[in-house]
């Protein structure tokens, strides 16, 4: 490791901006030494590490087929397109890598082709949109939609295209070779490196062992980069869900099938459109009912006597929901009975039972709710009713499917840890032993960071905290020249802040929503003095260098929503247990997302900017100390005085440079 990342190695003999990073080269030592010793291994790399390259060279050394996941598809591409080019025109070994995204991204040939006859466009302004890619999809090299950059994003009728897992034929396709999906499969067993991101890996992960679906080829390491979103991310992929969306894509692809058997295909548009109108009447149940009644942020659990009541005499009797899931449970098994009737049946008529088939077993298992360690909910997103089984607890699935089928693990983010410790997320995660290293960032706190906690601020549950907060966030706004960030825990407090702060400063204002995020942040970059407000999406994986952002505002501490059902559950479970859900499940995960909202200031040597948290009870509880003992080093403030003092001498500083 000396000899690649010393002052006088092979990356200060190449790369234009090398800086001699001891904690760079203290990850890649250790990350070296687990893949060879087969061992886990956690670390910490703060920003400003490198950690990319400290865990790509041992990757590639080690000689042996190794994922590489990503929190974000923007760092698989700078791992591909920038790191990878430049480590293959340096080292000394040749190697090669592939680079894959979910299936959802790739166009599927066979899809396609029965799309050109049959109806999938919601208008005529979608035809010129479906030309563009037909004549794409049969140029392109990848299949991948990115390419396609003048298309709009949300183009109503691609998952009538894509290569989703779950209307795949397999081998049976006469498309098959030509395949972009059999393509990337090929491509990557033929890597040494493959580079895919948390929701791909996961997903192959559920459906390993299985026929269909799989993509990813065996493996004997994993890396996980921004490792501390894999609870969430797992557990959406280990869990069961059923939506109206789902049923609606598969009684369109039913439509579209290329029946022969004119009997049969009366049968079964006959029992298509009594799933469909049984199924309009069950998600009714998510409506209109009291109990079920929901916005698009509220959720609520579902159990057994959700779909049954007792009478007096103690016997369970249907509700009306009870009575609509049945029926509708009943359709779709009619439905399978007509399809598996069907005399010379195409071939994407597997797939379809195998739909049916899950989507029956699944509704059984959310409805039955009988699981102790799943939860079960749902959620009304516009139009679309969802419903969910969540394992409330991924950390066995996770030491039998991942820790304990693979030699090494390695799960790196710049939080990880909280007071120090890797303790709360090995136990979330079910890590089993494994080494840990914390690699100190590069970055001089002390010089480049001031940390403003205002005095006199009234609890953040109080209704006097957001005018507060508000005339706080003027105060810094005038001091920083704007250039800010105002990341805020829930999207009513971000408008209600919005709404008290731009009418009292001078200085352009966005807010998350306005725009796709890219847009959004392509205009704070370019606009001077720009503030955004913003909230959960943009807590992490944003990367703004520079003056342009020098100063983030924290509106509260960011403990999860206790009535989300999976976190109520989470809570639940451990206080069950006789522990305490606060203390070893509340605080360090509100540590954990705290790192990621102030480690959006500092992203490079030169940065120089303030953070500032409105929330009291850092100061005034006794668990403050967590979070102060998680934060960079730097000058802790409570003057405001101090803050203006700070952004004079920066823009003295910046224009002497």
């Amino acid at each position: 490791m000396e000899e690649v990342f010393g002052p006088n190695g092979l990356i200060a003999r190449n790369h234009p901006d090398y800086e001699f990073r001891p904690g760079q080269m203290a990850m890649a030592s250790a990350v070296a030494e687990a893949l060879e010793n087969r061992r886990h291994l956690m670390v910490e790399a703060g920003t400003g590490t490198g950690k990319t390259l400290a865990y790509l060279i041992p990757a590639i050394g080690i000689g042996k087929r190794v994922i590489i996941s990503t929190g974000t598809k923007n760092l698989q591409e700078q791992l591909f397109f920038k790191d990878v080019p430049f480590l293959q025109s340096i080292l000394p070994r040749s190697f090669r890598a592939t680079y894959l995204k979910g299936r959802s991204n790739y166009v599927c040939l066979h899809r396609l082709k029965r799309a050109e006859t049959a109806p999938v466009l919601e208008g005529m302004e979608e035809i010129g949109y479906f030309d563009e890619i037909r004549r794409w999809a049969y140029d392109s090299d990848t299949g991948d939609r990115a390419e396609l950059t003048d298309l709009p994003e949300n183009l109503s009728f691609w998952r009538h295209l894509d290569a989703r897992s779950d209307t795949c034929l397999g081998s049976k396709c006469p498309s098959f070779d030509p395949c972009f999906i059999t393509r990337a499969r090929q491509s990557a067993l033929e890597s040494d490196i493959v580079i895919v991101n948390h929701h791909l890996f996961f997903a192959d992960l559920a459906l390993r062992g299985r026929e269909w679906g799989q993509v990813l080829p065996d493996y004997s390491a994993v890396i996980f980069d921004e490792a501390h979103q894999i609870e969430d991310i797992s557990a959406q992929y280990f869990g069961a869900s059923v939506s109206s969306y789902q049923l609606e894509d598969l009684i369109g692809d039913i439509s579209r099938l290329p029946l022969t058997d004119t009997d049969g295909a009366r049968e079964i548009t006959k029992s298509s459109a009594r799933a469909v109108r049984l199924a309009d009447q069950f998600w009714m149940s998510f409506s209109s009912d009291s109990r079920t009644q929901f916005s698009a942020e509220q959720r609520f659990n579902i159990n057994p006597e959700f779909f049954a009541r007792k009478r007096a005499d103690g016997e369970l009797e249907a509700t009306i929901a009870g009575e609509r899931f049945m029926a509708f449970k009943t359709s779709l098994q009619r439905l399978q009975g007509a399809l598996e009737t069907v005399k010379e049946p195409p071939p994407e008529s597997d797939a379809i039972l195998r739909r049916i088939e899950q989507m029956r077993f699944d509704l059984d298992f959310i409805a039955v709710g009988d699981d102790p360690m799943f939860v079960y909910w749902g959620e009304r997103r516009g139009r679309g009713v969802f419903l969910q089984a969540t394992p409330i607890d991924a950390s066995g699935i996770l030491n039998d499917r991942l820790f304990s089928k693979t030699d090494s693990v390695i799960l790196t983010s710049a939080t990880l840890t909280s007071s120090g410790s890797f303790n709360f997320l090995k136990t979330r995660l079910g890590v089993p032993d494994a080494d840990e290293l914390i690699a100190e960032s590069n970055f001089d706190y002390g010089r480049q960071t001031l940390l403003y906690l205002p005095p006199r601020m009234p609890d953040p549950r109080s209704p006097e905290f957001a005018s507060a907060a508000a005339r706080e966030i003027i105060r810094l706004l005038r001091a920083s020249s704007g250039r800010a960030f105002v990341l805020s825990t829930s999207y009513t407090q971000m408008q209600m802040l919005r709404s008290l702060v731009e009418p009292e400063v001078d200085f352009p204002v966005l807010m998350q929503g306005e725009a796709a995020r890219s847009g959004l942040l392509e205009k704070f970059r370019k606009q001077r003095g720009a503030v955004l407000f913003a909230t959960s999406s943009f807590w992490q994986g944003v990367d703004v260098r520079g003056e342009a952002l020098s100063c983030v505002i924290i509106d509260k501490l960011p403990f999860a929503v206790p009535t989300d059902p999976v976190v109520a559950a989470r809570q639940r479970l451990i206080d069950q247990q006789g522990r305490s859900s606060f203390g070893e499940y509340s605080i360090p995960a509100a540590v954990i997302t705290l790192k990621q909202g102030i480690g959006r200031l500092i992203r490079s040597a030169q940065d120089r900017g303030v953070i500032s948290i409105l929330d009291p009870r850092i100061v005034t509880k006794s668990y403050g100390r967590s979070f102060l003992q998680s934060l960079p080093p730097c000058p802790v403030t409570r003057k405001i005085e101090a803050v203006e003092s700070f952004f004079v001498q920066s823009d003295v500083n910046a224009s002497e440079r």
